[in-house]
């Protein structure tokens, strides 16, 4: 199935947080050998299954080329690197991951990026995911590698404790609902139990958040965060089930890291490319599994893109690698790895990926699962320019009440308020 590249039209405004100055494309120096070998740097986040052995192929049927991979501990961090970098002209790697949230950004700046339209790849990727990637003039300036469909991820263990069904069919039948749904059965699970029904209240909003069009900003490039009441709902919602559901982490901290192998919380929003991550920080625990459920239908959390900084000295070479490392075939690879569901289209429905199952989730069948859970995705959020900073301003406030407990509910919103309006 073919599907062709749609020139976004919308026009991006506003200013990003990280101002960019205007630069010529100053280039690199050029890690290179006296035999014209070259080394591409390659920067990611997180986890995005890259593996030495996948490079080691790529260095194996490209001969001089060698690669270099850093990686940032979280996207936050590689933002700020990313946004500084391209505005200064140089230091940025070869390739360069960035997340779908950070795009509205991007876009104003895509003159400072490589141009990576080419017949290889038409028609390669879901049609949104590919749009989003394509400035007003229609040119193509990242690839897309994952998107991040949800589902449940669970402790059977621990439901089999507080005496809840165990089974991932049977879990998906009790969950399947409504947000209040969710949280009426974690009531039950915590009347029963020392552990928190969730991990993060913080993850809470953002996957309520992520199934409305309209959240933070409304498509005339209006900031509607403080006086949206789908964000308001969505913010006492989950804070009036956080002090009986909550396991009070912050995501990616130290506590939240350790809590997915000491049982502090049963259930939590499992984007599949968070599969990797409960395996590396709980490798001994037998009772992770996945229910093909989420909370009013489908969502999509994050999802990621290789772009080509032209600053490089390799740009060529560059663009040739990521279109390699977002190829259908790798994509399988690293789906496999980490749970990074593919953004390919071809690979939406193949047998190849829905056949596939993941051993630590008691062979769950992650490849049919997140392609279900991916089918059931309806909306995507509308992220503008102001995106990124209002809904770190959101968690911030979510936090203080959640985590931290230094202020109410009703003392952080207002808070909030004040601080967005501080964004301009």
């Amino acid at each position: 199935m073919k599907v062709s590249r749609r020139t976004t039209a919308t026009v991006v405004a506003g200013a990003a947080v990280f101002a960019l100055v205007a630069t010529g494309c100053s280039s690199n120096p050029a890690e290179g050998g006296e035999d014209g070998d070259i080394t591409l740097t390659v920067a990611t986040f997180n986890d995005f299954g890259y593996t030495p052995e996948l490079f080691a192929e790529y260095e194996a049927s490209h001969p001089g080329i060698t690669i270099k991979h850093n990686k940032a501990a979280t996207s936050d961090d590689a933002r700020a690197n990313y946004f500084t970098k391209l505005g200064a002209g140089s230091g940025l790697a070869d390739v360069e991951a960035v997340e779908i949230d950070w795009f509205a950004e991007l876009l104003q700046y895509s003159d400072k990026l490589t141009d990576l339209s080419s017949d290889s790849v038409d028609g390669r990727w879901l049609d949104w995911k590919e749009a989003a990637a394509t400035d007003a003039d229609g040119k193509l300036i990242a690839y897309g590698t994952d998107i991040g469909p949800e589902a449940i991820c669970y402790r059977s263990d621990l439901f089999a404790a507080a005496g809840l069904p165990t089974d991932r069919t049977e879990v998906a039948a009790l969950l399947e609902g409504d947000w209040d749904n969710y949280f009426s059965v974690g009531e039950q699970f915590t009347a029963a139990s020392d552990s928190a029904w969730f991990d993060a209240s913080g993850a809470m909003i953002q996957g309520i958040l992520n199934q409305e069009e309209e959240t933070l900003e409304s498509k005339d490039g209006e900031v509607i965060a403080t006086t949206n009441p789908v964000v308001k709902d969505a913010y006492e919602q989950v804070l009036a089930v956080s002090p009986e559901l909550s396991a009070h982490f912050t995501q990616w901290s130290d506590d939240w890291n350790a809590g997915f192998a000491n049982g502090a919380f049963a259930t939590m929003l499992c984007p599949s490319w968070m599969l990797g991550i409960i395996e590396g920080n709980a490798a001994e625990v037998t009772g992770w599994d996945i229910a093909n459920v989420f909370p009013n239908g489908g969502g999509n959390w994050g999802g990621s893109y290789l772009t080509v900084p032209a600053q490089g000295a390799h740009t060529e070479e560059a663009k040739e690698l990521a279109d390699w490392l977002t190829a259908p075939e790798q994509q399988l690879t690293t789906f496999v790895q980490t749970g990074n569901f593919p953004s390919q289209l071809d690979l939406q429905t193949s047998e190849e990926l829905t056949s596939i199952t993941r051993p630590y989730f008691n062979d769950a069948p992650t490849g049919q699962i997140f392609s279900d859970r991916a089918t059931a995705v309806t909306v995507a959020p509308y992220k503008s320019v102001k995106y990124f900073p209002v809904m770190s301003t959101l968690q911030d406030a979510i936090t203080r009440v959640d985590v931290d407990k230094t202020q109410s509910a009703d003392e952080s919103w207002k808070q909030f308020e004040a601080d967005v309006a501080a964004l301009g």
